[in-house]
């Protein structure tokens, strides 16, 4: 009898623990308003990296066969454009005009570079026009979001409240003001946090992304609380659960020395 009021007692006593007071969720943008939230967009140029997928399209005014600007493009392939893919070393494998190094430059600064190629030291080409796109743009997201995993466009340019919103939304178990940035440029990789309930994400260099960023959103700390207390409750009721055990078997042998006690008798 004892030991069962015991075992009420304890359950009333991890019920009353595991109970928490209702927290509010902040929101995106949260500190934002009319006045506030104004300002310039900022256009950040992406850097080229390894293992992007690039479309070079090269054309010029000439039409003499002899300096046409077909033979420097690629042909399509199933309807689409193969590409050209930034290896290891940062470079791409031109069919024409070689090796050349992309990684670490802009569009712009690599379309230079082709037209540099194409008018010295020969002229191969009067007044060339280069226009370069990127195939791939694709970030991944993980953590407290709708749908962990790669998320792919189109085109190219993706904020970091467009990413998430293609993830699904961070959850109710997300941390709005705590999202992580992973990036690599050049080499170096670089770490972020980014408060999205804040009106500074619009400053932030990592609000546009570049391609292969990864986005981590953590738990908040009430859900790492919730996880705690449920691993603590877990541990507490397997040792509920061990001592009911073990005191029954005590019991049941001490009926059992009874029994044969009166036997022997």
């Amino acid at each position: 009898m004892k030991f069962t009021r015991f075992l009420v007692l304890l359950a009333l006593s991890l019920y009353f623990i595991s109970c928490k007071p209702m927290q509010k969720i902040p929101t995106y943008l949260e500190q934002v308003n009319d006045s506030t939230g104004r300002g310039a967009v900022r256009q950040s140029q992406l850097l080229i990296q390894k293992n992007d997928l690039l479309s070079v399209q090269i054309s010029s005014l000439s039409t003499k066969p002899d300096i046409s600007d077909a033979i420097y493009n690629q042909q399509v392939v199933g309807g689409t454009v193969p590409g050209y893919l930034v290896d290891n070393n940062g470079n791409i494998e031109h069919h024409r005009l070689g090796l050349i190094k992309a990684e670490g430059l802009t569009k712009d600064q690599l379309a230079a570079e082709f037209k540099k190629r194409l008018t010295e030291p020969v002229e191969l080409m009067k007044d060339p026009s280069v226009i370069i796109r990127f195939m791939n743009m694709k970030v991944t997201v993980l953590g407290e979001v709708g749908q962990q995993g790669l998320v792919t466009v189109p085109g190219e340019r993706l904020t970091i409240l467009e990413a998430v919103g293609l993830a699904g939304g961070i959850n109710e178990n997300g941390k709005k003001s705590n999202v992580k940035v992973v990036r690599e440029v050049n080499g170096t990789r670089e770490v972020a946090t980014i408060d999205l309930t804040s009106k500074a994400v619009f400053d932030s260099p990592y609000y546009t992304l570049m391609q292969n960023d990864v986005l981590i959103v953590e738990a908040s700390g009430q859900k790492q609380k919730e996880n705690e207390q449920a691993r603590t409750m877990q541990k507490i009721s397997f040792g509920v659960s061990f001592i009911a055990v073990t005191v029954t078997l005590i019991n049941i042998l001490r009926s059992e020395e009874r029994r044969v006690g009166k036997e022997c008798l």
